[in-house]
This record gives C-alpha cells, structure tokens and sequence, in this order.
C-alpha cells in the first residue's frame, strides 16, 4: 500500500465509525456538476450534522488528506482523473431557513433561488438577484456570486464557517470576510455551514417582479439547455469578459466536446463526452486569442477541482 493510499485508508475508518455506510469511494462527481465532466472522489461524505463535519475534521487532521468542499456544482470543473481525497458537499441537514425581521438566516446547502423566494414569501428585499445564480448559499457567499448588479456581500451581515483543519467553528462579520469580485478571504478550509443577510421589507408584487425580470434575462441570454459552468471568466474592471471574446472572434473556437456557447461568449458548453482536458485547453485558447487581441488577461471564475488537466492536443 503507498503512503497515499495509506492516508486514504486512515481517513476512511474515521469516517466509517462515524458516517457508516454513507461514506462513499471512488463515488462519480461529474453528475454533481452543471458541466457534468470529470472524474470520482476517492472519498464523498454528505455532512448532515454538526457530527458529521466534526467527524470529517477529525479525518483531514489524523491522515492529512487533501480535500475539497462542493456546493451546486456550477462554478466547478473537475479533473479527468478525479478528486483524490476527501470531498464534502453540505446535506439535507443544512438546507434550512429562519426569519427574524429583516434578517434571514440559512444553512449553507440551502440553494439560493430557493432563499431568494423565501425572502419574497416574506416580503424582504435585496436577494433579487440570487433567483437566476444556480448556486448553494455557502458557495455563493465564498466566492461572493452576484449577478444583476447585486452581490452577496451588499447583504451579509455574518457567516459561519467551521474549519475542517483546527476543528473549530467560528462566526465572521462582513468585513472579516474579506469580499471583493467574486473572491471572499474565508479561510481556506472553512466550511460555510450557515450566514445571515440583512434584507429590507418591501411590498411583494416589486420584489417579484425584479426576480422575474431576472429569470428572463438569464432564460435569454445564458445557454441554459447546455451543460456549462456559468461564466468562465471574471469581468476585467471596466469591460465585459463576453464582449471581449466575442470581438476577438472567440465564438468560432472549440476543442474536443467543448465549445465557446453562441448564445454567451463568457459560457463554454459541454457535448456528450467532453473531457475536462478539452475545457481545460479551451480556456488557454480563449485567454491567448484575448489577450493578443486587446492585451488584456482574463482571469478565470471557475474553479479546477483536482489535479490539473494538461492540454494534449
């Protein structure tokens, strides 16, 4: 048994004593996934409870494992060969809610068009522009998901987080968070178990209007029938990642099943049987065709998970 496997092994009986049978190997991660690419997780937990994190905690400490956190799956290419070690992804446990006047607080796997409607339900406004974001709450407040004009630092007012590697749980303000365009400085192995958004109350029939105005736009503009990621590239300050790929003639490129979206210059969509290596190279060509074309260095939004997928072709 090599050293890595040894590791895996270790962290998998911590799990087992404590997770049982819902500890998963080799368990597929491309189906969790709006691009729906890549390889398996050596090792899958869906934590339900504080337990369950605790335990997961206690797995990364004792084997030193690598890990990683999923949420929705939309801002996440996986490698060809996988994730090897520990990946978590938040469960029904924290898919909940709790109004207390213009506060809303929720479970960082509750989805955030689901929030934003619980916010509607209540007559609270501000979270509009989470109805067209196909994201978790808890990924959507690490890398401050926005669309619409709107973000989610413009409504915490707290997050919390427990971290996987001290094994301790922790409650930080807006400005301890550390948010700017889409980033957040959470700590690296902080788990966004729950956050609270300050709202203002508003009449309904508004409020409803602006999320409709929203689902349309996405519905219009986003291939949505397509398996993609969402938006590739971070808007460089002042322009817009679409509008410069598709003035540099971006449109046209392809490799392999993945393609630049004809709908969306800043979408690459999937056929059956991309590979992550395809998207993977996609990006770079897109990058150089920008970047000799305008000078200007996209900065990617999306996150690899694994190890890197280097271009064949």
């Amino acid at each position: 048994m090599t050293a890595s496997e040894d590791r895996l092994a270790h962290a998998e009986s911590i799990l087992r004593a404590a997770c049982g049978d819902r500890v998963r190997t080799r368990f597929a991660l491309a189906p969790l996934t709006t691009f729906r690419v890549g390889g398996p997780a050596a090792l899958f937990l869906e934590p339900e409870s504080e337990d369950d994190v605790v335990a997961a905690s206690e797995a990364v400490r004792a084997s030193e494992i690598a890990y990683a956190i999923l949420g929705k799956g939309s801002n996440v290419l996986v490698s060809d060969a996988g994730f090897p070690g520990l990946v978590l992804r938040l469960g029904r446990g924290y898919r909940w809610s709790a109004r207390d006047g213009e506060r809303l607080t929720a479970g960082g796997s509750m989805p955030l068009p689901a929030l934003a409607g619980v916010a509607l339900s209540h007559g609270l406004a501000g979270l509009e522009f989470g109805v067209a974001i196909p994201a978790t709450l808890g990924g959507a407040v690490w890398m401050n998901a926005g669309a619409h004009g709107g973000e989610l630092a413009d409504v915490i007012e707290s997050v919390d987080v427990f971290h996987l590697v001290d094994g301790g749980a922790e409650r930080l303000g807006v400005r301890d968070a550390g948010f700017d365009y889409r980033r957040s400085a959470l700590p690296p192995d902080g788990v966004v178990v729950a956050a609270t958004l300050v709202l203002q109350a508003e009449e309904p029939g508004p409020i409803r209007s602006r999320m409709d105005a929203a689902r349309e736009w996405r519905r219009r503009t986003q291939p949505l029938a397509e398996p993609n990621c969402g938006s590739v590239f971070k808007n460089p300050p002042g322009d817009h990642a679409a509008r410069l790929i598709e003035q540099a003639g971006g449109k046209d490129l392809s490799v392999g099943g993945a393609s630049v979206s004809r709908k969306h210059a800043n979408f690459i969509v999937a056929a059956d049987g991309t590979k992550a290596v395809d998207v993977v190279e996609l990006i770079e060509r897109i990058r150089a065709l920008v970047e000799t074309r305008f000078g200007v260095q996209l900065e990617t939004e999306v996150r690899l998970m694994g190890e890197p997928d280097h271009a064949s072709r």
